[in-house]
């Protein structure tokens, strides 16, 4: 009897793959059905009769779960995994795999154009120029008020892992002092990188704070007021690592009352943002949508390495698992 074909669903494939890339790594195991987005209310029908979901942001809850008797295998189509209910699944047997690592540098390479883009005040400077001001100017150059050097300014890493690590080697090429937060300073080292424990005494030397940790209970909305106070009035705040890390209002009054000097970001606690989200209209504030994640080598690799979870799986030979059971 000839055996069936495994049933492989991605929820949400567009983000990932608009249409550049192939998803051959992926149905070479089997019969593959991808839907671009699949809404709350989509996500249990689409999935049922599956062996094999794949989910980036679609959410995947204890519910559903349930409810998927077919299900043997869920694959993360990113590093963070809060959109799955991973003690569900566990509960089942059912392996939850994640795509760690892609991202390193293309999120890096974002950190870095956030921070030079706000030290140089690129977007400004070019709007100028393009509005006529240069042409204008009876000197050769125009308007150079409040760029500053990063030679000699501390940058303060929130996390440490492979992203943070790679954005503290570029911040020390700068010249810069690179101090690093995590909850177990013995287990890290980089030449040239203060690590601590002290995240409060950190924030008070930042001239430059930039989150590079996973969002959990014990951090949610953990850059608040109370920390925002602590920030020098000088200081820049970069979030390249998950919304829900800051309290976006207390954000907003800080930028608005000039607590601090700016906040350069690629994420929000909602995504897309309603269009009346105070951080759009919160002064210098550049936001970026969501995009540190996204360049097409980043995003070919992230493709590889689900394909190989699942090999793994189907080998007997999990890899990147992180529910236990």
């Amino acid at each position: 009897m000839e055996q069936r074909k495994l049933k492989i669903v991605v929820l949400d494939g567009y983000a990932l793959n608009p249409g550049d890339l192939d998803w051959s790594p992926i149905s070479q195991f089997g019969e593959l059905t991808v839907y671009d987005r699949s809404s709350a209310d989509q996500v249990l029908d689409r999935a049922q009769g599956t062996d094999l979901v794949l989910t980036n942001k679609a959410k995947l809850t204890e519910s559903h779960i349930q409810q998927l008797p077919t299900l043997r295998y869920i694959g993360e189509l990113a590093t963070g995994y809060d959109n799955v209910d991973i003690q569900a699944a566990a509960s089942r047997g059912i392996p939850v795999c994640n795509v760690p690592g892609y991202s390193t540098s293309s999120v890096a390479q974002l950190t870095w154009a956030l921070i030079l883009a706000t030290y140089n005040r690129v977007e400004q400077r070019s709007a100028e120029v393009f509005d006529g001001a240069w042409s204008r100017s009876p000197d050769f150059t125009h308007n150079h008020q409040g760029l500053a050097d990063l030679q000699g300014k501390t940058l303060v890493l929130v996390g440490f892992g492979a992203i943070a690590t790679a954005v503290a080697k570029i911040a020390l090429a700068f010249g810069m002092k690179v101090i690093a937060v995590v909850r177990h300073p013995d287990n890290y080292r980089l030449e040239g990188v203060s690590i601590t424990d002290d995240l409060h005494h950190s924030i008070a030397q930042a001239d430059v704070l930039s989150l590079h940790c996973p969002l959990n209970n014990s951090n949610h909305q953990m850059i608040n007021k109370t920390v925002l106070n602590l920030m020098k009035p000088n200081a820049l705040l970069v979030n390249t690592a998950r919304g829900a890390l800051i309290a976006e209002q207390d954000l907003v009054d800080a930028l608005n009352q000039g607590r601090i000097a700016g906040a350069a970001l690629d994420v929000l606690s909602q995504e897309p943002p309603a269009a009346n989200h105070p951080l759009l209209k919160a002064k210098n504030c550049l936001i970026t949508p969501h995009v540190g994640w996204a360049s097409k080598e980043a995003r070919t690799r992230l493709l590889e390495i689900a394909a190989a979870n699942i090999n793994g799986y189907l080998q007997g030979k999990l890899q990147n698992m992180v529910n236990k059971f």
